[in-house]
């Protein structure tokens, strides 16, 4: 499977790197049997062989192959939790620090200097049930600038991690998550504009998984057996610091491949069926993977068929049976592998090499070994996978409405339609109507370099490819996606529906090279008039100043002002007090030209809507950027106003008076008066400058 349309710059450095080889239950994956940090002193393989490749290196040749343990993150649990006593809903509150922290790569080498969540690599990892919220509060005691983007979630726009609506060190940002989508593998990383390859690159990347009822009743492995795994591909100086070198903003490949920050570790597994998600968590480099028995003396050559069951937005419809998988950059796959009739044999992950632009070295054809044993000490949730999965809705039935095509200037920004995040005044390129079905159509304009197109809030269905590899490929069309790979000469159809939100989000190239270098813009999900929209509304604007980050003070980090604040993020019933399928169910009823005319019903309740044409219902609740909630709402234990109908909760009234500890919560940084995006735009070297402060 290789791509086409390679740029000369990608020739010249292909010429200098020498090929060296032609769950049931509530069960969490697995997290036992490894120590997270694989300092430890290296562990056999079965005896087996220990590859020995020759070839072009950049970073210190490494040596350790197969011989560190994979390390999988812990999963974080909530410091306290808040419940409504009207309605009993939750809101988790969990706390994560932004650090610099080192980390063993080489072992004859110093430790390299790395910035993490939690001082960890991958950060630490969220399990999150459908339907109860959370509120994550980072604080950032790094050296960089903070925005922390929870990718795939539908958030409302304060919370997507705009690249703009950065924590300066010293400073931090509560985040507040609904968690009402399907099941599904998602990630979080860092967003800060123009530094977002260079942070994530450092450190900043872990994993984010929501669960359902109805993915936990499929009997999928689960536990021990459902196993994280996040590819990269990284370079190190003579020293063992990291090497942040983009290629004049071309692209970074690495050298070093690693599985969740290991360089090629292996992982022991038992002789039955494991589910594994799979993350391309690289800055520019594509994977191709395949799961090869080793041979008596040396790598094999007959790869194990696998199913796979989810991509970037869940579960598919069906599984999809293959012996290889390629994915891009921010990328997502879920498989299900049997290791029975291995037992006794070392599995190595290879990757094929030449895909697309790739620059390929000595060792970047194989990332990883399963060890495979011989006793299945747990045979629960071992069975068949279901040939039927979940129901995904066909695409609807209508012509193209977008077109964007991905280039590169002459002066080497990369930018979308000829606009790049720095012009500001453009950079808002389409306004979906919020409910509207579109069909974009992305186009790889200048015929090189692999341009996976992320579009924030919604979740999309891929419809065509022409050009390059010229097809939808099966289990990316099974299910619906986040990212699609756009590669060299290709054009991409996609569909998505631009709701359940109004509000500003953005889409961009997940090549965080070209990310960084402009290929990043946003669009506009509009309100409807019927809704009763104005322009102050909250949660439109991603830069909203009650939403804002805010510096350290010691009396927010209280429990009291902790439970004041989760109360507050409640009453502003940012999600529908969490029926966001009556957020769609109204939308649908808004199509069908019956909005304020019928009741509408969805599977968890029945809306009623009272509203007259002239005094339309808001579909939302918001709370203007003028008040406060009421003294009542501030408690733990007082129910906020609940119903079920659409008009859940009217604004409080506005405080001119009353200083509460909800006043602390507006923004007082002077990065509202900064540079925050919607001025003129500066020059590269004036937005890098401030960013670097």
């Amino acid at each position: 499977m290789h791509c086409i349309g390679v740029g000369k710059a990608f020739l010249i450095s292909l010429l200098f790197a020498t090929l060296s080889y032609a769950e049931n239950g509530n069960s969490s994956p697995s997290t036992t049997g490894i120590a997270f940090d694989s300092n430890d002193t290296p562990s056999p393989t079965g005896g087996s062989f220990i590859p020995n490749p020759s070839g072009n290196w950049i970073s210190p040749p490494y040596r350790w192959f197969f011989q560190y343990p994979l390390p999988i993150a812990p999963i974080h649990t909530p410091t306290l939790t808040w419940t409504d006593a009207a309605s009993n809903a939750a809101i988790d509150f969990y706390e994560v620090e932004v650090k610099a922290f080192q980390k063993q790569i080489y072992p004859d080498l110093p430790a390299t200097e790395m910035v993490g969540y939690n001082g960890l690599a991958p950060g630490p990892m969220f399990v999150m049930q459908q339907g109860r919220e959370a509120v994550v509060r980072y604080t950032n005691n790094g050296p960089t600038n903070v925005s922390v983007h929870v990718h795939g979630q539908y958030d409302r726009a304060p919370f997507d991690g705009w690249a703009g609506d950065f924590a300066l060190p010293g400073q931090y940002k509560d985040y507040y998550y609904p968690n009402a989508q399907n099941a599904r593998t998602i990630w979080y990383h860092d967003h800060t504009e123009f530094h977002t390859g260079e942070n994530a690159y450092k450190g900043q990347e872990g994993f984010y998984l929501l669960r359902d009822s109805h993915e936990q009743s499929l009997g999928l492995p689960s536990g021990d057996h459902d196993v994280t795994l996040m590819f990269g591909s990284k370079t190190y100086n003579q020293d063992g610091s990291l090497n942040y070198d983009t290629n004049n903003g071309i692209g970074l490949w690495g050298d070093v491949i690693s599985v969740n920050a290991q360089p090629w570790p292996y992982f022991e597994v038992e002789p039955r069926k494991y589910r594994l998600r799979l993350l391309n968590g690289a800055i520019s480099r594509t994977f191709s993977l395949s799961f090869v028995p080793d041979g008596p003396s040396g790598f094999g050559k007959d790869p194990i068929e696998f199913d796979v069951i989810g991509s970037d937005s869940g579960l598919l419809s069906h599984p999809v049976r293959t012996d290889g998988l390629a994915f891009s950059m921010g990328e997502r796959y879920e498989i299900v592998i049997d290791f029975a009739g291995y037992e006794g044999q070392n599995i190595t992950v290879h990757n094929v090499r030449g895909m697309g632009e790739n620059i390929d070295y000595a060792a970047t054809d194989f990332c990883m070994r399963f060890v495979v044993g011989y006793t299945v000490v747990d045979d629960s949730n071992n069975g068949d996978v279901p040939q039927e999965l979940r129901y995904i809705p066909p695409p609807p039935d209508q012509s193209p409405s977008k077109e964007f095509a991905f280039t590169r200037t002459d002066d080497g920004e990369w930018v979308i339609n000829g606009v790049g995040w720095s012009d500001i005044e453009n950079r808002i390129l389409t306004r979906p109507e919020r409910g509207d079905d579109e069909i974009w159509t992305l186009t790889n304009g200048g015929g090189n370099g692999t341009h996976p197109v992320h579009i924030h809030l919604v979740d999309f269905q891929v419809l065509s490819r022409t050009g390059g590899r010229n097809e939808v490929l099966p289990y990316e069309s099974a299910g619906e996606k986040d990212v699609v790979w756009l590669a060299g000469g290709e054009t991409v159809q996609v569909v998505a529906r631009y709701a359940p939100w109004p509000g500003v989000y953005m889409f961009h190239c997940h090549n965080l090279v070209h990310e960084d270098n402009d290929m990043l813009v946003a669009f506009n999900v509009s309100q409807l008039a019927e809704w009763g929209y104005s322009e102050d509304t909250q949660f439109i604007d991603p830069m909203t100043p009650e939403f804002r980050p805010k510096d350290v003070n010691p009396d927010d980090y209280t429990t009291a002002a902790i439970m004041a604040k989760l109360a507050w993020f409640y009453s502003t019933n940012a999600y529908n007090r969490g029926n966001v399928e009556g957020v769609y169910s109204e939308l649908e009823a808004y199509s069908a030209g019956n909005y304020g005319q019928e009741s509408s019903t969805s599977s968890s309740q029945t809306f009623s809507n009272t509203a007259t044409p002239t005094t339309p219902t808001t579909l939302m609740t918001f709370v203007s950027s003028t008040t406060t909630p009421p003294e009542s709402v501030l408690s733990a234990t007082t129910p906020a106003p609940y119903t079920t109908s659409l008009t859940i909760l009217p604004p409080p009234p506005p405080t001119t008076t009353t200083t509460t500890a909800l006043d602390n919560y507006k923004s007082t940084s002077p990065q509202t008066t900064a540079y925050r995006g919607w001025q003129r735009p500066p020059t590269r070297n004036q937005r890098r400058n401030f960013n670097n402060r």
